[in-house]
Formats: C-alpha cells, structure tokens, sequence
C-alpha cells in the first residue's frame, strides 16, 4: 500500500473517532519541525472539524531571553572575540538590535550550523571564539560532547553562552497556567535523547495522554490516531509512535554528558516568564567554559515583545499566527517584529511560508 492510500486509511478512522467523541478535542506539538510538517502537509485541513491541532513553544530560539541576546552582544563589545550563533539567532530581533546589527558595526560575528564549527574556530584562531548556544536537549547533547573535548584538550580561547533549555519543564508549565489542551504530540528528536520515560510523569501527574512522533505526515497523522483512540477508550499513556528513533530510555550517554556539564536551574524563557527548572547552567567545576565568568555585563530589564506583537500568545498555544494583527503586514520574514517569524522553527514563518496550506 502506498502512502496516499496509509494516509486515506488512517484520515478514514480519525474521522470514524471523532465522531465517537463528539466533541472538540485540541492537541499540542511542542516542536518546530512538527509543526513544519504539520502546515507544509496541510494536516490542519485534512482534519475534522472538531480535532484542533495548536501549536506550543516548539521554538528554541524564539524562547530565548532578550536580556541574555542583549548581555552576548555587550559582553563582545567589552573583549576582543569571535562570536557564533546559528543562522535563526543571528537575525532575532531586541531593543538593543540584533547579532547581524552588531555584525555590520564591525565586530566578529559568524553563524555556524553547529557548535562543532565554532570548536573549529577555537582549533584554528588564536583569538577567543564565544559561542552563544541556545537549544533545547536535543542541541544540548552535542554542546556537552563538544565541551568534553574542550576541556580534556584543555583549550583556553573556547567558551560559551549557555542559554539551553528544558521541553517537558515548558509543557508542564503550560498546563499549570491553564492552556487547555486535550494530548500532546511530543517531539520525537527531544524524546531520542530524554527518552519516553523523560515525558512520563506529565501524564501520569496530570492524566495528558501522549504519543512520541516521528516526523513524516504519517507519522504526524498516525499519533492524532493514537490520541484520539486513547481520548475515546479513556486510557490515558504515553505511546512511542516512533520506535524507529526513540527507546524507552533514551541515549543514555548523552544523558550521562548532559548531567556531567549541566545543572538544571529555575530559568526565564521570553514572553513566557521564569519557568522552574527549566534552564541548563554549566556546573561550578566547568565554570571556566561559561564566558560570563570572566566578563560580566549589567543589562536592564527590557521588554520581551514590540508592542502589538503576538508571539507570547502563539507560543502558548492561545492563538494561530494568522490571529495576530500584525502577521504577514507589518511582521513578515524579511521586516520581523517578533521572533516567532524569524527562526525557521518557528510558528509565525512556518505559517507565512506555506501560506493557504495553514488549514
């Protein structure tokens, strides 16, 4: 059976379990290439009209503090380095301007596709490479890889700006706060690291079924599937759709690394607030990695978002981009107001990339 017809056959039952349901039921993916899969597919518009598909904060760089973009950029005002970031956080927008603002006053700025590039840097220039690192555990695995050789090579001019983040910390949140939604689509590359057992207690503690997802359209509609089966029979699990990629319990290794380098800490996510352990700090015996250690810089408080600028909502789950005023008039990929429509991860570009696909 080819694809188009696995498609048809699975759209065929979530339709039948719908209506056995008879009511409206919304589900959440918390990552940014779910939710490129979702609205390139056109899922959104294949779906009955009362299984609702929202969006959450999928997007690393679009959560990451104004404040810490704001502190990197003084911080190589101060000492003369080479700063990297990847290529979304390069163009994220704040008060104070942008990496690629600071780029175009003459200071060395680089994107690089990974942290690997930057530790390449570090291998060749004399000069002090910073990388600023954002990411969630999927991104923080490597990080702690890289910091390894770092420290075993005992290499004087690598360090980084740790801005790394936890998902299931998010979601929890989310749900504290009142966000209704009625199961979760969770990221199948977070899960290959943390593994289904990292997302285990949000169901059980607050009875929120789950399907762990691949990344294909089937795989997409196969856990809505799940879901809805699951919402049907009343019987709330975690499921792994996505056996291929992901084991119970996850790379233990990268795990291992994680906890070697890392600290978890309350931690501020933007247009979210502080969200209790949250946040990856480098530990007190690798403090020398961490640049802050050596420079320190006082930022202000400043604000998260431009005025009438939505991202908080989308972020939340509250609204689709296409419900803010400003998407695609004022806020648009090349001129962007927030940073839910600069990172290709997130929402706002997704949706003004496929455009009449959204559903």
């Amino acid at each position: 059976m080819n694809e188009k017809n696995v498609a048809k056959k699975i759209l065929k039952e979530i339709f039948q379990m719908a209506r056995d349901l008879g009511r409206e039921v919304r589900f959440m993916d918390v990552c940014g290439t779910h939710e490129d899969t979702i609205t390139r597919g056109g899922i959104r518009a294949l779906l009955p009209e009362n299984v609702k598909i929202i969006a959450g904060p999928g997007c690393p760089v679009c959560i990451t503090p104004v404040e810490d973009i704001v502190a990197m950029m003084e911080i190589a005002k101060k000492k003369d380095m080479i700063v990297t970031t990847f290529g979304d956080m390069y163009r994220i927008p704040t008060p104070m301007g942008s990496f690629a603002n600071l780029k175009q006053e003459g200071y060395d700025i680089r994107v690089v596709y990974s942290i690997y590039d930057s530790y390449k840097f570090a291998l060749k220039e004399k000069k002090l490479v910073v990388h600023f690192s954002p990411g969630f555990e999927t991104t923080t695995a490597p990080t702690a890889g890289i910091l390894a050789e770092v420290w075993e090579k005992g290499l004087e001019n690598f360090k980084i700006y740790s801005v790394h983040r936890l998902t299931p910390p998010a979601v929890e949140f989310l749900i504290e706060e009142g966000t209704n939604f009625d199961g979760l689509i969770t990221p199948g590359h977070v899960s290959s690291i943390i593994g289904v057992r990292g997302w285990e207690y949000l169901t059980r503690r607050y009875k929120i079924p789950q399907v762990v997802s691949g990344f294909e359209p089937l795989d997409v509609l196969l856990s809505i599937l799940l879901l809805l089966k699951m919402l049907r029979e009343d019987h709330v699990e975690i499921e792994n759709e996505y056996t291929r990629g992901v084991r119970y319990e996850g790379n233990t290794a990268a795990q291992k690394a994680i906890e070697e380098f890392f600290e978890v800490k309350d931690a501020k996510w933007r247009a979210l607030g502080v969200i209790p352990k949250s946040g990856y700090f480098l530990r007190k015996k690798y403090e020398d990695l961490e640049i802050r250690t050596f420079v320190d810089v006082e930022i202000p408080e400043l604000p998260d978002l431009e005025a009438g600028c939505r991202c908080g909502e989308v972020l939340r789950g509250l609204i689709l981009p296409t419900e803010c005023p400003l998407f695609g008039k004022v806020c648009t990929p090349q001129y962007p107001v927030g940073p839910c429509m600069v990172s290709y991860e997130g929402t706002c570009q997704i949706f003004y990339k496929y455009g009449s696909l959204t559903g």
